[in-house]
């Protein structure tokens, strides 16, 4: 164990057993009295806390100092990683009105594949097959979601079903994709420091680089800032099956946020381009979604086929999550995830490949059909 790693143990010891248990996803502490967890995605007050302000404060300086970088009132916020992986924010007072305000996003050391999300109850069977055979056939895929729905996750995922034959470079701004693939490249940026001579490298400068490097598919890792566009350009330009993630609500709120991130820079291409090009980039949208009995799904899976006469995103869903009630004990949704009667306009590749996915699997159950003219 490294000096730093000691000492960050040491300082972060009054929530040390939150960090050890594995039933914690996040840890939030609003102070250094007043400390909440996540908890299969429900939250909860705990009893641990911080001695006072000084020794929480120690302990986010210790941290920023083991990632180089430093944190006071000078450089108020921190975003960074512990030795494990894990994703730490941090913002100081008097911008903290709370005290010193933490989130910790701890990093998952389970390996989880697409059985997985089936056991999760995050997907059908019938749709995680679909998945697999979109990343065999080099589709384009966003995964969109809110905070903490399961993004990386679905990404990790999906990253572990590329083709072995195939080089994948990753581009992060906090490297916390794990993807486990025969011939996988990471790239993470990296803060300017000026008082050591140190530049910045963006995510942009990043993706250049990276399409130098004889890449098959080049997946952004969170999709924020300009490199929308450089993401949405590697797309077209011939590297099928790139990959990225963006926080939107729904599959044609993905598109129209990358829409609008592309057009963030100072890019001197007209904004009606901007739209055809994210159209045509967008192939598959995974749509990630947090519901409120805390159960994390996969809501959509829809497919874009451009702008219709109007400039609108056409989107048509090939499976979707439907809740059919609700568990008295647990309080947890019940549902499934159920095709669409839609069949997605590469079906014809399907069958070219001999991809035992037949066309009846994209019909939707009777009791579906059935719930829907009872609704009309």
């Amino acid at each position: 164990m490294s000096v730093f790693s000691e000492a960050i143990d040491t300082f972060l010891a009054p929530i040390g057993d939150l960090l050890k248990d594995p039933l914690v996803t996040e840890i939030m502490i609003n102070g250094a009295h007043e400390i909440f967890v996540e908890k299969k995605g429900l939250i909860y007050k705990v009893d641990n806390f911080f001695p006072n302000e000084d020794s929480l404060l120690s302990a986010m300086r210790a941290i920023a100092q083991s990632v180089g970088r430093v944190i006071d009132n000078d450089n108020p916020r921190l975003d960074a990683r512990l030795p494990d992986g894990s994703r730490i924010h941090v913002v100081l007072p008097p911008m903290a009105k709370n005290g010193t305000t933490v989130a910790i996003r701890k990093f998952s050391k389970e390996e989880l594949t697409l059985s997985d999300l089936i056991q999760f109850g995050s997907l059908s069977k019938t749709a995680a097959r679909f998945l697999d055979i979109c990343m065999y056939l080099g589709k384009n895929v966003v995964v969109s979601g809110g905070t903490g729905s399961g993004k990386t996750t679905m990404l990790n995922v999906l990253g572990g079903r590329i083709p072995k034959t195939q080089r994948l470079i990753i581009i992060e701004d906090a490297a916390e994709l794990q993807v486990h693939a025969e011939h996988v490249v990471n790239f993470e940026t990296r803060k300017a420091d000026p008082t050591r001579g140190v530049n910045e490298v963006t995510i942009r400068e990043l993706v250049i680089s990276a399409m130098r490097l004889r890449p098959d598919r080049i997946i952004v890792g969170e999709v924020r800032g300009e490199e929308a566009l450089d993401l949405i350009q590697v797309m077209n330009t011939g590297h099928d099956g790139s990959m990225g993630t963006v926080h939107a609500n729904s599959p044609v709120d993905a598109c129209t946020r990358l829409e609008t991130l592309c057009l963030m820079g100072e890019t001197k291409i007209p904004p009606d381009a901007i739209r055809k090009m994210v159209a045509s980039a967008m192939q598959i949208i995974v749509q990630c979604s947090r519901y409120h009995d805390g159960g994390r799904r996969t809501s959509h899976i829809s497919e874009i086929l451009g702008v219709d006469a109007s400039g609108n995103y056409i989107s048509r869903d090939i499976f979707r999550w439907m809740q059919t009630g609700k568990d008295s004990e647990t309080g947890r949704y019940i549902g499934e995830m159920v095709p669409c009667n839609y069949v997605p306009s590469f079906f014809e590749e399907i069958i070219v490949h001999k991809l035992p996915f037949p066309k009846s699997s994209f019909v939707a159950p009777e009791w579906v059909q059935k719930i829907k003219k009872e609704a009309a």
